[in-house]
C-alpha cells in the first residue's frame, strides 16, 4: 500500500526499448571487398558492382551515388540498386546497407528507399555481413556518367532528370589500378589513393621500410603524399603528374604493390631499423581520418 492506503499501479511495460547507436570503426570488417567498399563509399564518383548474396540468387547491384541520393531503388525493368554514397546514415554502414538491401530485395519497379530506417531497433541479419558471400570480390565497372540509372534508351524527366544533371557535372575523370586502387584527376591535381586491407600499424612500416630504401613511389612524375583513415583501414595517396593518363601508371602502380608486399613479408623476421623508424614517425604526421 502507498501513502493515504493507495495501491500502486502497475509497471508500464509498453515502452519502446532504446536502440543504441554504437560507433563501428570497420564496418565492413570480415569481407573480402573491403577495400573496394571502402573506396566506392569515399571517393569513387560513378561506379557499379554485382553482389553476391548468401542464400539467394536474386540479383542486386550496388552503386556509388542513386537517383536523388537514395538508399535503395528499383528501376522500371526491375533492376535492383541499393546506394553506398547516402546522406544520412547511423553508427553502423554495414547495418544501413544492410536494412537497405533487405528492403530492395521484396521492392517492386518504381519503388525508391530514400534513407534506411536507422531510428528502430537493429533487427538480426541486418548487416552486409549476413547477406553477402564473405570471401566475394566486387566486379567493378566505371562509369562516365549515371547513365545506368535508367533502362537501356529510356530517357529522363522531372526530378530524376535534375538529379542526373547535377550528378554528371561533379564526376571527376576516374580509372581503376587494381583492387581498391584509383587514379583520379582532381582538378589541376592527379592521385592515386589506395585502399590497403592491411592493418594500419603493418602498413605503416612496410610504407616506411620503401621510403626510408627511396622505393615508396610509382615512378618519376609521382610523389608520396600522405595517407587518410577511412573506416578502420589505411589509405595511402601519390601525387602523380597530370600530363601521364593513367594506364601510364598501371605498371608502377604493380610493382609498387609487389614492393610493398615484400615489405610486409620482411617486418616477420626484420625489424624495423633506426633510419625507417624515423621515416615512419614522418609517414605518421601526415595522416587524416575520413569517419
Amino acid at each position: 500500500m502507498g501513502k493515504g492506503g493507495r495501491k500502486k499501479g502497475p509497471k508500464t511495460t509498453d515502452r519502446k526499448p532504446k536502440v543504441r547507436d554504437v560507433f563501428v570503426g570497420q564496418p565492413f570488417e570480415g569481407l573480402a571487398a573491403e577495400p573496394e567498399l571502402i573506396a566506392l563509399r569515399e571517393f569513387v564518383p560513378s561506379a557499379t558492382a554485382k553482389l553476391t548474396l548468401s542464400g539467394s540468387d536474386k540479383k542486386v547491384t550496388l552503386g556509388t551515388v542513386l537517383p536523388m541520393a537514395a538508399a535503395a531503388f528499383v528501376r522500371s525493368d526491375g533492376e535492383a540498386f541499393i546506394g553506398m554514397q547516402v546522406q544520412t546514415r547511423s553508427s553502423d554502414i554495414s547495418r544501413d546497407l544492410g536494412r537497405a538491401l533487405k528492403w530492395v530485395l521484396d521492392a517492386k519497379p518504381g519503388d525508391v528507399l530514400a534513407v534506411p530506417d536507422t531510428l528502430s531497433e537493429p533487427g538480426e541479419g541486418e548487416r552486409l555481413q549476413d547477406l553477402l558471400v564473405a570471401e566475394a570480390e566486387l566486379e567493378v565497372e566505371l562509369h562516365q556518367d549515371f547513365a545506368w540509372w535508367l533502362p537501356e534508351d529510356a530517357d529522363a524527366s522531372g526530378e530524376v532528370a535534375l538529379s542526373l544533371e547535377r550528378a554528371n557535372s561533379a564526376i571527376m575523370p576516374t580509372e581503376r589500378l587494381g583492387t581498391g586502387s584509383y587514379w583520379v584527376l582532381a582538378g589541376e591535381k592527379a592521385h592515386l589513393r589506395w585502399v590497403r586491407p592491411e592493418p594500419e600499424n603493418l602498413l605503416l612500416q612496410a610504407l616506411a621500410r620503401l621510403s626510408a630504401a627511396g622505393e615508396i613511389g610509382l615512378g618519376e612524375g609521382s610523389r608520396y603524399a600522405g595517407s587518410f583513415r577511412a573506416h578502420g583501414l589505411l589509405v595511402p595517396v601519390w601525387d602523380l603528374d597530370t600530363e601521364a593518363h593513367a594506364r601510364e601508371w598501371a605498371d608502377g602502380a604493380a610493382q609498387l604493390g609487389t614492393r610493398l608486399d615484400g615489405a610486409l613479408k620482411s617486418l616477420d623476421t626484420e625489424p624495423l631499423n633506426a633510419a625507417e623508424r624515423r621515416s615512419r614517425d614522418g609517414l605518421i604526421g601526415r595522416q587524416l581520418t575520413l569517419r
